[in-house]
């Protein structure tokens, strides 16, 4: 396993197969109801220097982690799967033994569920939820927080009483930057990084500003986010393909790059590469290293 800081990674992205199985949320989303596989992005990840990816799941289905699983197994740009499992289920430690002996069962990092979609702004404080979030600590695994800023409060709660698993906000919490709301979102970015236990990713913001969005108004959340958690938690994720939506992967990247323009060589480094090798601890090949 590697620890080099020269690894580029990418540490959110999706791929769905249409045929296989529906994804409802991007029916009006004409540019996203197509298939898109881990070979439609490579070609871009060679552009910009990525070394390897984190893919993350997009449906509440039990199917979808072992598929995700035999893609990383075939494919050495998949470094890490952050998979499903059913949180409040009472057999969720044997769940995930049972993904962990699938082919590429070494690659599970992480685990996800929908809770932008939960009705619930206290979902993940229910106590079902607290004890399948205990379980995921013990197995090892991280978690990737998907809420929007109303939900901020319960993540934070959580995050709060389960000090031993590695929480990871994704795509900021969401921000309303269309609106331009930052003070609130920004307070509650400061409770939740003040736990030591929760790291956050760089990614998801172009699609959550106006179109057409530009890197000026974008500044202030990557700002925020960068003062509250520091270059050491946070990490780079693309959210490709939902990210072309707002922009090219190219443009992603190099978004994220001019975002951290003000920031030290080793914190660029950080937030590229390091960051999610240490939260995800992710199990590279040298082959996929830098040299």
């Amino acid at each position: 396993m590697i620890r080099s800081a020269m690894v580029r990674i990418d540490a959110h992205h999706h791929v769905w197969d249409l045929d296989v199985r529906d994804q409802p949320w991007t029916a009006g989303l004409p540019a996203l109801r197509r298939s898109f596989d881990i070979d439609d992005l490579a070609p871009d990840l060679e552009a910009a220097d990525i070394d390897a990816t984190v893919v993350v799941q997009t449906i509440t289905t039990p199917d979808e982690t072992p598929e995700l699983l035999a893609m990383a197994a075939a494919s050495p740009l998949i470094a890490g799967v952050v998979g499903w499992v059913d949180l409040e289920a009472r057999d969720i430690a044997h769940q995930i033994a049972v993904l962990r002996e699938l082919p590429g069962g070494g690659a599970l990092v992480g685990i996800r569920h929908q809770v932008q979609g939960e009705p619930d702004p206290d979902w993940l404080t229910r106590p079902s939820v607290l004890r399948g979030l205990s379980a995921v600590a013990t197995a090892g695994l991280s978690y990737d927080l998907l809420v929007t800023p109303g939900q901020l409060p319960a993540a934070i709660s959580a995050a709060g009483r389960v000090p031993g698993l590695r929480f990871i906000l994704d795509h900021a919490g969401k921000p309303r930057i269309a609106r331009g709301e930052l003070e609130q979102w920004s307070a509650l970015i400061a409770s939740l990084a003040a736990l030591p236990n929760v790291a956050a990713k760089l990614s998801g913001l172009a699609t959550e500003a106006s179109a057409p969005w530009s890197v000026s108004q974008l500044q202030p959340y990557a700002d925020v986010l960068l003062t509250s958690f520091g270059a050491s938690r946070i990490m780079f994720g693309s959210d490709w393909p939902v990210s072309l939506l707002a922009a090219p992967y190219s443009e992603t990247v190099a978004a994220a790059e001019h975002l951290l323009r003000g920031a030290s060589d080793s914190d660029r480094e950080a937030v590229f590469g390091a960051t999610a090798l240490e939260w995800y601890q992710l199990p590279l090949h040298p082959m996929e290293s830098r040299p």
